[in-house]
C-alpha cells in the first residue's frame, strides 16, 4: 500500500525534480536540504508545542526523499554512495523527529515518562535498522517485522499532525507506546530471522561476533 502512495507522489513531484535538474542541482544536495528541513521542523517546533506546524514543515521536506531518488534515476547514475548518503541522512531525520518529541514531553509537557518512551522509540528504530544492515553485511537477510521504517514514520507523522490540529496530545502518547512495543517485537523478529539463517547447516554466512 505504501509503495502505491510512493509511486503516486513520485509522479506528482517529477516536474519539480526535472526543474531542479535543469538548474544543475544534484540529488545529493536535495537529500541534504531535505534532511536539514526535517530536523529543523522537528527540533524547532516540537519543543515549543507547535506539533501541527512542525508536521507541516517536516512533510514538505520529507518529499525530498522521493525527489532525490527520481533525479538520480533520471540522470542514469544511482550510485552506492548515493544510497549510503540517502540512508544515513534518513536516520538523522528519523532521530530528529523522535528527538523533537523527547524535548516536547520533557520541556513543554513536563512528562518525563513519555520523554523516555519517545527516546526508547528513537533507540529501537535505530536498532531495527542496524539489525538489518548488520545481517546484510554478513550475507544474510533481516528484512521484515511488524514495524518497518516506513510504517513507523507514517504512524508518528500522521498521528502527531492530528494531535496538533485537534489539540489531542493523547494521540501521540498512544502512538508512541504502540511504536515502542512494535519496534521491540520487530527487533526480536529480525533476530529470529537471522538466527534461523545462521544455524542452517548449509549457511554460507560468516558467524562473526564482531560489532
Amino acid at each position: 500500500m505504501l509503495e502505491r502512495f510512493r509511486q503516486f507522489w513520485t509522479w506528482v513531484l517529477s516536474p519539480i525534480a526535472h526543474g531542479l535538474l535543469r538548474l544543475g542541482v544534484s540529488p545529493d544536495a536535495v537529500t541534504l536540504v531535505g534532511t536539514l528541513g526535517v530536523c529543523a521542523g522537528a527540533l524547532i517546533f516540537f519543543p515549543q508545542g507547535e506539533l501541527f506546524l512542525g508536521i507541516l514543515v517536516i512533510t514538505v521536506f520529507v518529499f525530498s526523499d522521493l525527489i532525490d531518488g527520481y533525479m538520480a534515476r533520471e540522470l542514469g547514475r544511482p550510485t552506492r554512495w548515493g544510497a549510503f548518503w540517502d540512508s544515513t541522512l534518513d536516520r538523522l531525520g528519523d532521530a530528529a523527529i523522535f528527538g523533537g518529541l523527547v524535548f516536547y514531553y520533557a520541556d513543554h509537557e513536563n512528562d518525563m515518562l513519555m520523554a523516555a518512551v519517545a527516546l526508547y522509540c528513537l533507540v529501537m528504530g535505530s536498532v531495527t535498522s542496524y539489525a538489518r544492515a548488520r545481517a546484510e553485511s554478513l550475507g544474510m537477510k533481516a528484512k521484515g517485522g511488524i514495524a518497518e521504517r516506513a510504517d513507523r514514520l507514517v504512524a508518528i507523522l500522521v498521528m502527531t499532525g492530528f494531535a496538533g490540529l485537534l489539540d489531542l496530545p493523547i494521540l501521540v502518547t498512544i502512538t508512541l507506546w504502540t511504536l515502542a512495543a512494535a519496534s521491540t517485537i520487530t527487533v526480536v523478529q529480525r533476530m529470529l530471522i537471522v538466527h534461523a539463517q545462521a544455524v542452517r547447516p548449509d549457511s554460507s554466512a560468516s558467524n562473526s561476533n564482531t560489532s
